[in-house]
């Protein structure tokens, strides 16, 4: 495989609340956004995927077999690091309300393995065609499910950015998780929404379909959410299959 990352703090935020880890020996990548005051959205996204992180390295992913297990293997993961960001943001009155978006890629045996908590996403390009994966925790987004508003209409909503569900914010977590078999060829993206949020789906297509590395593309995904606005911090993981990634 081929991977590239980045994090920015963009144009209008003075830190950055945003995360990734990349575990490349286990085809782990991780991204995170963090909510709360002060420098608990720093925190709480950062812990986040630390421990996952730590989590991975402590249990043997590659002994689950199954996709029952791997779901298990991530559903277990998920509820400690859950606690951990509970736990810090109850013990210090300063980090009170802070939480996180999450979203996780696994690659294995040529299937894609996504989970997700928020609004940070999962996107795959194959052929030149470009689909989200993953379906955003978000307020306005259950208004459009619900038929109240349109897609265009929640795109200049007041309320986009109100996530519903968020790592840390409740004593149960609710992850969605998605499997689908992937080629040669294929791009994997997973960001947070200071990249979505800027840029379109036909200019993100354009860009992941470069032929660049994967640490350039990143490169340019950032500058050109930058000259969109670059309101909120920008952080993604991109990741080319490669042969070996289906015949391990």
């Amino acid at each position: 495989m081929e991977v590239g990352f980045k994090t920015d703090k963009g144009l209008r935020r003075s830190n950055n609340e945003d995360a990734c880890y990349v575990l490349k020996k286990d085809k782990v990548f991780i991204v995170a956004d963090g909510v709360g005051g002060n420098n608990s959205g720093e925190l709480a996204s950062k812990t986040c995927v630390d421990e996952i992180a730590k989590y991975v390295e402590a249990h043997d992913l590659h002994q689950m077999q199954t996709e029952d297990e791997i779901q298990s293997y991530f559903g277990h993961c998920i509820r400690d690091v859950n606690f951990k960001i509970l736990e810090l943001s109850q013990r210090h009155e300063e980090n009170w309300g802070m939480a996180t978006t999450l979203v996780m890629a696994y690659l294995r045996d040529g299937q894609l393995y996504i989970l997700n908590v928020g609004d940070s996403r999962a996107y795959i390009l194959r052929e030149g065609v470009l689909t989200q994966i993953t379906e955003d925790h978000t307020y306005v987004n259950s208004l459009v499910k619900a038929g109240l508003i349109t897609e265009e209409e929640a795109e200049h909503h007041e309320n986009r950015n109100m996530i519903t569900r968020a790592v840390g914010a409740d004593h149960r977590i609710e992850a969605d998780f998605f499997v689908l078999p992937v080629v040669v060829g294929d791009r994997i993206l997973i960001c947070t929404d200071g990249l979505h949020g800027e840029v379109g789906s036909s200019e993100l297509t354009d860009i992941m379909s470069k032929e660049e590395t994967m640490t350039d593309i990143c490169e340019e995904l950032v500058e050109i959410a930058k000259t969109k606005g670059g309101n909120e911090n920008i952080t993604m993981v991109v990741v080319e299959v490669t042969e070996e990634d289906i015949n391990e």
